[in-house]
């Protein structure tokens, strides 16, 4: 008897120590997965209905001025079918509804401040906008992803044209200073006022621009090297890394600290360069990401080194949050869908000044939305899901 009780004890001994050993590999699992990132929740009342019956075509550009007021472009109604555009047929078609002016300006509150934009006498406006910023000096920029949109063009806040820079149909190619060829992007770099064009959707290059003559400067491709126009065939993850950006060159925004980080979209990639175009470093994400590519935009966070960036994944419906002194993913919010705080094509991205995100979407998202900061704190690495408000 004495002996089955010992055997007893110890085997409820040993129980109580794998028990332990368990909670605690189990503790330090659940530690590995947590990463200290920025923390956001969507807002799903922001911004507020549009007036007259106006409706978003595809919304492929976002930036916050110096007030936090939230532009963005969009498609109006060349990307609404007959069923959303009715009052705008004729005869109209039903009670509701038309495409919105392609510029919209919004306050913090989600309300409607300002709205503008379309052809005009003096300027080509493009064939199919694309990008929208704010400058400095309080100009607006914005570039064309049309066939022959070879232009990009400067207005005032009130939308009064002031700037062309390129001609409709003119584009010559990579190597061409007096066009483009289908801007994805412009970012004004204010201490040298020189605008970064992201050029393009056919070209395969940064051009960089005097921002109040718009002559240009210089340019560079991938890698620093020489624009070249040559077909690089598709792309293939396994392949060596391409000595050309692939088309689109989707975003040229400069940090603070004189960085220009370049989104080759789909070579999966984002490329760092100095000013003068001397390549820096390099990193993929969703390598084996294919068709539109994984690096759509990229945002920085508000604190001074901006420590992170924000980049839209349109391919994968997400938004990546990366340590941008070592360009290491962290974590990702996101997920494909409808409903708020998940994507359909999610494309441009920005943050104001309190530390919000601001993402639009293409396709047939067709719409913006807000991701409230919440600071930094433990979250999941990989994946969050949707980042939904949190009780209380």
């Amino acid at each position: 008897m004495t002996n089955r009780r010992a055997v007893g004890a110890a085997f409820v001994a040993l129980l109580a120590v794998l028990g332990c050993t368990q909670a605690l590999l189990d503790r330090q699992a659940n530690q590995a997965e947590v990463v200290q990132a920025p923390v956001f929740e969507v807002d799903p009342l922001w911004p507020k209905p549009l007036p007259n019956h106006w409706l978003l075509g595809m919304t492929i550009g976002v930036w916050v001025d110096e007030q936090d007021h939230v532009w963005i472009i969009h498609r109006s109604s060349a990307t609404l079918n007959n069923n959303e555009k009715g009052l705008e047929l004729s005869p109209p078609t039903g009670e509701c509804c038309r495409g919105a002016p392609p510029v919209l300006v919004f306050d913090q509150a989600g309300n409607l401040v300002r709205h503008w934009g379309g052809p005009g006498p003096g300027y080509e406006w493009p064939e199919s906008n694309h990008g929208i910023f704010v400058d400095h000096k309080g100009n607006v920029w914005i570039g064309g992803n049309g066939a022959k949109d070879a232009q990009v063009l400067k207005f005032t806040k009130d939308g009064k044209f002031l700037l062309q820079v390129g001609k409709y149909g003119n584009n010559k190619g990579s190597n061409d200073l007096e066009n483009f060829g289908r801007v994805a992007k412009i970012f004004v770099d204010p201490k040298t006022n020189e605008a970064f064009v992201a050029d393009g959707y056919q070209n395969k290059r940064v051009a960089v621009l005097d921002a109040d003559t718009g002559k240009m400067k210089r340019y560079w491709g991938a890698y620093g090297n020489k624009p070249d126009d040559s077909n690089l065939g598709p792309y293939n993850p396994d392949a060596p890394p391409a000595q050309q950006f692939r088309n689109p060159v989707h975003c040229s925004d400069v940090s603070n600290d004189g960085l220009v980080y370049v989104c080759d979209r789909q070579n999966d990639r984002l490329q760092v360069f100095t000013k003068d175009g001397k390549f820096i470093k390099e990193q993929w994400y969703a390598r084996r990401s294919l068709s539109e590519g994984s690096v759509w935009d990229v945002a920085f966070s508000r604190d001074p080194q901006q420590r992170y960036i924000f980049m839209a994944d349109g391919r994968n419906q997400k938004v990546r949050i990366i340590l941008r002194e070592t360009l290491e993913e962290l974590t990702s919010f996101g997920d494909g869908g409808r409903q708020p705080g998940q994507f359909f094509g999610v494309h441009s991205i920005a943050t104001d000044s309190k530390g919000n995100l601001y993402t639009t979407e293409t396709y047939e998202g067709k719409r913006l939305q807000k991701f409230v900061y919440k600071g930094v704190g433990p979250v999941r690495r990989g994946s969050q899901g949707v980042p939904w408000p949190r009780p209380g």
